[in-house]
């Protein structure tokens, strides 16, 4: 290991990065250093611009990804090597406001009914009925469960940020069916090296699976079955004054996955902390596919 590698570590480690966030940065900077076969120390903002055209003309990567090329280089030549031009000579890209693609309730039964495996039926029910991250819900442990209160514990999720969501009498049954049958001790999903919870690969390989079997043409995957939470909110926005018990439903053949907060939780909770979203932003763009199925 390099002494700029162990460096720029030590100081994302200071800063609390995940390792997420770690590995992501260390990856970037290490492609960046490759393509010109140099060290990172030895380049500086030309060499950055023609990096940055690279990625877009020739890689074809999109804004995202080249952001995040771009937040690990000024960490890099900002925080790391202290150099005073990093911000303004490294453009973040502007991001273009897309609409994330929206299952219907139909589109999502039939692909539930395309996944073979019990275990990994169970965690993208959860994750569907729960609103949770894949990171999220591959690291639920049995102590996360609360059946008296009726929420799932979620511990540390994006951001670092403990949060709490909505269980529903339905969404218990079916973990406790699959405790019944798997029996885990302390990882409610655990994976195949002892000790460890199931690997995000896992499930993007069963997700990517069952899609081909379904035959859906549009794009589905663990974050995916996310965005229904904020879906079926907006059809219950209107009834929150009305009804004496808030109820955002899934379908699933003899299984109605119902989550359920009385009005006045409701009324303390938008949906975008529900989602744990900083802004409502995000959740508005899931909101808005909703508006012509009403």
């Amino acid at each position: 290991m390099t002494p700029l590698r162990q460096r720029m570590l030590e100081d994302m480690g200071i800063r609390n990065f995940t390792k997420n966030t770690q590995s992501s940065y260390l990856t970037q900077v290490c492609a960046f250093a490759k393509h010109f076969g140099q060290s990172p120390d030895e380049l500086g903002p030309d060499e950055i611009r023609s990096w940055q055209l690279h990625l877009l003309n020739v890689k074809k990567l999109t804004p995202q990804s080249i952001s995040m090329a771009a937040s690990a280089l000024r960490f890099l030549y900002k925080v790391t090597l202290k150099r005073e031009w990093a911000v303004e000579e490294i453009p973040l890209p502007k991001q273009p406001f897309k609409l994330p693609v929206i299952l219907s309730r139909e589109e999502v039964t039939h692909f539930f009914e395309c996944i073979g495996s019990l275990k990994h039926r169970t965690i993208l029910m959860a994750a569907y009925a729960g609103g949770l991250r894949i990171s999220e819900v591959t690291r639920l442990k049995i102590s996360d469960i609360d059946s008296q209160r009726m929420t799932l514990f979620v511990e540390l999720g994006k951001g670092q940020k403990d949060r709490y969501v909505m269980l529903s009498p339905q969404l218990l049954e079916i973990l406790r069916h699959w405790w019944r049958v798997a029996r885990p001790e302390h990882w409610l999903f655990p994976g195949a090296i002892p000790g460890q919870p199931i690997s995000r690969g896992a499930v993007n390989r069963a997700c990517q699976k069952a899609h081909r079997m379904c035959g859906i043409r549009k794009t589905i995957t663990p974050h995916s079955l996310r965005h229904a939470l904020p879906r079926t909110f907006w059809n219950l926005v209107p009834t929150y004054e009305q009804s004496s018990c808030c109820s955002v439903t899934a379908a699933w053949p003899r299984h109605r996955i119902t989550s359920r907060l009385p009005p006045a939780r409701c009324a303390r909770r938008p949906v975008h902390s529900i989602c744990c979203h900083v802004r409502p932003n995000p959740c508005h763009r899931l909101i808005h596919p909703c508006i012509s199925e009403s």
